[in-house]
């Protein structure tokens, strides 16, 4: 049996890989952020998956993976064939774009990479970011973003740092011959998302009866609900796609129709304030992927269109407030 290290196994996009890696015949090991800054120690415990009613076989590791001596004592413990690196600094909205907890992440990725590698791993995908794109070309021509076309040219201290990895990740798998496949995410939403955050923050308002505010909402995003992002990084961990693929729905959906649809689940459009809040001066009007890669070469479509996703999405947040 493959055995799969999957890092940030209890964050966002991580949580929902966990029992598809089960069922995808994958011995778990899942990684998660230590208990405490002044403990390095790794505590591994079997842990059941309460989410969507999974009781899946996971071999959980408490660790702190920005420590080097941490890394390879998980890595001899666990001897993986299969590396899911998900962990980064927490997307905390407002914060994580420029904090230098970045660049420590590039140090501990490479260290885990190398680990991983040394004790015979096999194939590894690592989530990448669409901000590794040149966003101002994109809005400007306003044509999807293609892996292999789009220019990178980041913005942002999160996207420079995503995008340097995946060069240097790139590089050292040619180098070892490591299988290697780095998985580009777009515009997440679903359960367990940061409540500041935009389809949260419209839910979480609307179900306690209070005002919305956005901004005017012209702006076409690409979202992907969080549970068909795991189920393509799982598909892209199986497949032998080589490189950089987008994660994302493909379709261009303005930001207006979103909120608008919560509040149409919802049945509370008069909540809604478009034009409310100002948006940026160099806000990019057009953040959309192109997804042949994903959709024809590793064979996969999502699972949840706009509406269903959001109904979900909408439920979970209910079953939050009376949880």
């Amino acid at each position: 049996m493959n055995k799969v290290l999957c890092t940030g196994a209890s964050g966002f996009i991580g949580r929902h890989c966990l029992p598809l890696l089960v069922r995808a015949g994958y011995h778990v090991h899942a990684v998660r952020s230590a208990a405490s800054s002044t403990s390095y120690a790794i505590k591994t415990h079997a842990l059941e998956t309460p989410e969507s009613g999974f009781c899946g076989a996971v071999q959980w590791h408490t660790a702190d993976l920005l420590e080097a001596h941490t890394i390879e004592q998980l890595l001899s413990q666990t001897q993986p064939t299969h590396l899911l690196h998900l962990a980064w600094a927490p997307a905390i909205p407002g914060q994580f774009w420029d904090t230098s907890n970045n660049f420590r992440w590039v140090q501990a990725s490479l260290s885990l990479l190398q680990s991983f590698a040394a004790h015979g791993g096999q194939r590894v995908v690592a989530a990448g970011t669409c901000a590794e794109y040149d966003w101002e070309l994109g809005s400007r021509v306003g044509t999807p973003f293609r892996e292999n076309g789009t220019p990178l040219r980041p913005a942002s201290v999160y996207g420079t740092c995503k995008h340097a990895l995946q060069l240097m990740m790139s590089a050292w798998a040619q180098q070892n011959e490591l299988s290697q496949a780095w998985g580009r995410v777009f515009f997440a939403y679903g359960p367990h998302e940061y409540p500041e955050r935009l389809v949260a923050s419209v839910i979480r308002a609307l179900l306690s009866g209070e005002p919305a505010p956005c901004s005017h909402g012209e702006q076409m995003r690409d979202f992907l609900h969080v549970a068909d992002i795991a189920a393509a990084f799982v598909a892209l961990l199986d497949s032998p796609a080589q490189g950089p693929v987008n994660i994302a729905s493909g379709r261009a959906v303005a930001v207006k129709e979103i909120v608008c649809e919560i509040s149409s689940i919802l049945q509370r459009p008069e909540l809604i304030q478009l034009g409310a809040r100002p948006t940026p001066p160099n806000e990019p009007e057009f953040l959309v992927a192109e997804t042949s890669r994903l959709n024809l070469e590793i064979g996969w479509t999502p699972k949840y269109d706009l509406h269903s996703g959001l109904e979900h999405t909408i439920n979970w947040w209910k079953a939050q407030a009376t949880g």
